[in-house]
Order: structure tokens, then sequence, then C-alpha cells
């Protein structure tokens, strides 16, 4: 990555753990792209629910050449969890916009189509 990592806090305190987290999942998104650019994370304690606990919010901005992909709105009340969702989810956008960028084209949305079901048995 070109650029350093910026992790915002809100409503909670920073943590190092949590810090050390987001960078472990950065590395694994650089699998996907040597071309990530920057890197914006915000891990932010939500209002409390009626019937549950705090849940922390986890959204994510991610740069690469011509694009920039987000993630937000994954909440969940282990914030362990949700970086690991909110990562997830941007894994899978990082790979489609890669596969976009390399001219690829998914199978199944060419086949849709494509040959019909095979011929319904019985006279009637």
């Amino acid at each position: 990555m070109r650029q350093a990592l910026q992790i915002h806090f809100h409503g909670t305190d920073s943590s190092a753990a949590v810090e050390d987290a987001v960078r472990r999942r950065l590395q694994h998104l650089e699998r996907f792209s040597d071309e990530i650019v920057s890197c914006r994370v915000g891990v932010e304690l939500l209002q409390r629910h009626s019937q549950q606990g705090r849940p922390f919010g986890v959204g994510i901005a991610l740069t690469i050449p011509g694009r920039e992909l987000v993630v937000s709105g994954v909440q969940h009340e282990d914030v362990y969890v949700a970086i690991r969702d909110a990562f997830d989810a941007m894994a899978r956008q990082l790979e489609e916009a890669v596969r976009q960028r390399r001219g690829e084209v998914k199978r199944h949305a060419q086949q849709a189509g494509g040959a019909a079901a095979g011929p319904e048995g019985g006279e009637g």
C-alpha cells in the first residue's frame, strides 16, 4: 500500500488490539491487489438498543486507481466480528473491481439466456 492506513474511533477509546486486527485484515486485502492507494477505517460505538448491548459500527473506504470502494453499516456487538464482516464485504468488492479492471466477465451472466431446462416428462 502506497499510503498509510487511517483508523478513526468514534464514541470509544482507541485500542491497539483493534488497530492490529484492522492491519491484519488489510494485509489480507493486499493479496487481492497491490494497487491499494489508501484505506480509511472508522470504528464507532453506536447508541444502545432497548434489548441489546451497544453494537459497534465499522465502515471502510478503500481507494484503488480510478475507484473508491466503500463498505458501511456493518454492525455487531463484538468489535472484532464487525471488523471481520466489514473486511469480508470489502474483499468481495475489491475482488470484483480487480476482475472488472482486468476485463474478466462472470460466466453465469452470459449463460442466463442459454439452454432451458431439459424436456419435461409425460404425455398428457
